[in-house]
C-alpha cells in the first residue's frame, strides 16, 4: 500500500494555508487504508489530523468532500475538512489531495449493546438525509467490482475458487434481492475504525469514500458485519441492539426485514470481494492475503434474522 511521509515543512506549509496556530509537535495516526494521516499538535494546543489521499485522483476527493459537508450541514455526526486559504478545503502537491480535519477527541466505537444501539440511530439519521444530485448510484465493491475481477479471471485464465463462489452468488443475489427496496444515502463501510465513540456514545462517522445512494437496509446489516459478529460467529443481542436504534428512527418495512438475510450475504461478499482485490490482486504478498477468507467463512454461519 502507498504511504506518504509528510515532513514539518510540509505540515506548516498546510497549516499556514489553514491560518491556524504554527505547529508544535506531529506524530503518524493509525487507520486508513488507501491514505496517509499524521496527527498534529499546534502551539496554542488545538489538535488537527493532516490527511493525504494516496490512492484517491484530486478530483475524486474533492466530490468525496462535497458530499461530506452535505452530509454534516445536515446534521450528520461527520467532521468536514476546515477551509483553507481562498475557500478551498483541499489543496494539492505532487497530484495528490492534502488536507486538515478536526481531531475528535476519542477512541474507535467498543462493540457492546448500548453503543450499537446509538449506531444504529446515527445510521438511520444519516439515511434520512437528502440525495444530493451528484452522489453515485453505484456501490464500488458491489456488482461493479464482482463482476470485473471475474470477466478479468476468465479472461487472463486465473480463476480461483473464491471467484467461481463470486460469480455463483452474484447470479443468484441479483436474482433474489428485491430491486424496489427503499434505498437513500449509505456509508457503505460503518466498521469500528471508521466510528468514534465511547461505550454508548457516537462522536463521529469518518471516511465516506464508498458512499452511493443503495439499499439502505444492505448499509444496516453491513455495520452489523463490521460490528456485530464475534470469534466467527454473529452475535445476536448486537443486532438487537443496532436494529432497536435504528428503528427507533427508521422502521424497516415487511420487504426489508425479508431481504436481510440476502443483503448480509451481499454485504459479507462485498467485503471479500474488497479484500481479495485489494491484497490478492493490487497488492500481492502481504500478511493480509488471506484476509478475504474471514468473510467467505461467514456464509455458513445462522444469522439471528
Amino acid at each position: 500500500m502507498a504511504y506518504t511521509d509528510v515532513s514539518v515543512e510540509e505540515a506548516a506549509w498546510l497549516l499556514a494555508a489553514a491560518g491556524v496556530s504554527p505547529l508544535n509537535k506531529m506524530e503518524p495516526l493509525a487507520g486508513g487504508w488507501a491514505n496517509s494521516n499524521y496527527l498534529l499538535t499546534l502551539d496554542d494546543g488545538t489538535k488537527l489530523v493532516l490527511k493525504v489521499w494516496d490512492e484517491r485522483p484530486p478530483d475524486e476527493v474533492e466530490q468525496i468532500i462535497q458530499h461530506t459537508c452535505w452530509l454534516a450541514e445536515h446534521g450528520v455526526l461527520t467532521p468536514a475538512p476546515i477551509l483553507l486559504e481562498g475557500g478551498l478545503r483541499m489543496l494539492v502537491k505532487d497530484n495528490q489531495a492534502w488536507m486538515l480535519m478536526p481531531f475528535i477527541e476519542g477512541g474507535w466505537l467498543p462493540s457492546d449493546v448500548s453503543s450499537l444501539f446509538e449506531l444504529g440511530k446515527a445510521q438511520a439519521k444519516m439515511h434520512e438525509v437528502p440525495i444530493h444530485e451528484s452522489i453515485s448510484t453505484t456501490f464500488a465493491i458491489g456488482y461493479t467490482l464482482w463482476d470485473k475481477m471475474v470477466n478479468e479471471a476468465h479472461e487472463n485464465g486465473s480463476m480461483t475458487p473464491f471467484l467461481h463462489l463470486l460469480e455463483e452468488e452474484s447470479r443468484r443475489l441479483k436474482r433474489s434481492i428485491p430491486d424496489d427496496l427503499p434505498t437513500g444515502i449509505i456509508h457503505g463501510d460503518l466498521y469500528p475504525d471508521n466510528v468514534i465513540g465511547r461505550e454508548g456514545e457516537v462522536l463521529a462517522l469518518l471516511d465516506f469514500e464508498e458512499i452511493c445512494i443503495e439499499t439502505l437496509a444492505m448499509d444496516l446489516v453491513t455495520t452489523y458485519v463490521g460490528f456485530g459478529w464475534k470469534d466467527g460467529l454473529p452475535v445476536p443481542e448486537l443486532w438487537d441492539a443496532l436494529l432497536a436504534g435504528y428503528e427507533s428512527v427508521r422502521p424497516l418495512t415487511d420487504a426489508e426485514r425479508s431481504a436481510l438475510p440476502d443483503l448480509h450475504r451481499f454485504a459479507v461478499l462485498a467485503v471479500a470481494a474488497w479484500r481479495y482485490w485489494q491484497f490478492v490482486i493490487h497488492v500481492p504478498g502481504t500478511e493480509h492475503t488471506n484476509r478475504y477468507v474471514e468473510m467467505a467463512e461467514r456464509l455458513d454461519k445462522p444469522l439471528p434474522f
